[in-house]
């Protein structure tokens, strides 16, 4: 791609989320005292303004002109700041490691949790790829899988490239599928990449009666600039739920925003107290062991 030509942008409703996120960490990044550091994020944003400013789509132009509700960028911030501390972790205890982002979008990781030695690998569905491929460069030890996550193909290659361990990332992903699509992936991650971890964003399943899903999906496109095809589908109820799909599935620990001692969450923080909140979209780890 030449330096100045404009990126193609060519997204759906949920993959359009990408740039609301992208977005976020990089206005996070440029406020007072900020919970992320992302100079890649801003780099993006640089690049990619004009053609949102311009673009047809009213939701891009409101992302490009920052109208974006401070506590979305705060909750955004938090959570990829919590991804980063489990990619670290990971690497930490793992340092050639393999970490794969699925659902990937505009997200800027390995430049901020690159420990020099692992292998991180970034999936997503072709359109983005192909809007990232655009963007950013692959390197040695830093990839791009452009496929639905839904496909085991991509598995079959990476479990033949890589020798693992692996850690598996989907923040933003899940509650967008449906749950035998969800159950099916997690099924495949366990017997590709045997004792795998698995860190995932989830929805809590009280909130899709259909009533509630629908007033919930109103109030986004209402408040979020997210077009109408933004829905979520999957959710769970309790934190060991995925344990119930199949033996070796191991529940380790979980995270909501709400649990950290922010200030920018401001009186947010006393939801941690109440489960209802604390639990309405928050964060699961496990460990996917053979079957």
């Amino acid at each position: 791609m030449e330096a100045n030509a404009q990126p193609q942008i060519a997204l759906n409703d949920v993959s359009q989320t990408s740039m609301l996120t992208l977005y976020c960490r990089a206005l996070e990044s440029q406020s007072q005292d900020p919970i992320l550091d992302d100079p890649k994020a801003i780099e993006l944003t640089r690049r990619l303004g004009p053609q949102l400013a311009a673009s047809e789509n009213p939701q891009n132009r409101q992302i490009a002109a920052g109208k974006i509700d401070p506590r979305v960028i705060v909750h955004i911030a938090l959570r990829a700041k919590r991804y980063d501390a489990y990619a670290r972790a990971f690497l930490a205890q793992h340092p050639t490691g393999t970490v794969v982002n699925l659902g990937c979008g505009m997200d800027t990781r390995f430049w901020r949790v690159d420990n020099g030695q692992g292998n991180f690998y970034d999936l997503d569905l072709p359109e983005v790829i192909a809007l990232k491929q655009q963007l950013l460069p692959e390197g040695e030890r830093y990839h791009f899988i452009a496929s639905s996550a839904l496909e085991e193909a991509w598995m079959d290659d990476l479990s033949q490239r890589e020798a693992g361990p692996f850690l598996f990332l989907a923040e933003g992903v899940f509650m967008y599928l449906h749950e035998p699509d969800v159950k099916a992936l997690v099924l495949a991650l366990q017997s590709h990449f045997s004792g795998c971890e698995l860190v995932c964003e989830v929805f809590n399943k009280i909130w899709l009666a259909p009533f509630w899903r629908d007033m919930i999906s109103a109030k986004m496109q209402r408040r979020l600039p997210m077009g109408k095809g933004t829905r979520f589908h999957f959710g769970v109820g309790k934190n060991t739920d995925l344990e119930t799909w199949g033996p070796g599935i191991e529940y380790l620990d979980d995270w909501s925003y709400f649990d950290e001692d922010e200030k920018k969450l401001g009186a947010y923080r006393l939801f941690k107290h109440i489960r209802l909140f604390r639990e309405t979209q928050w964060t699961l780890h496990y460990r996917l062991n053979k079957a």
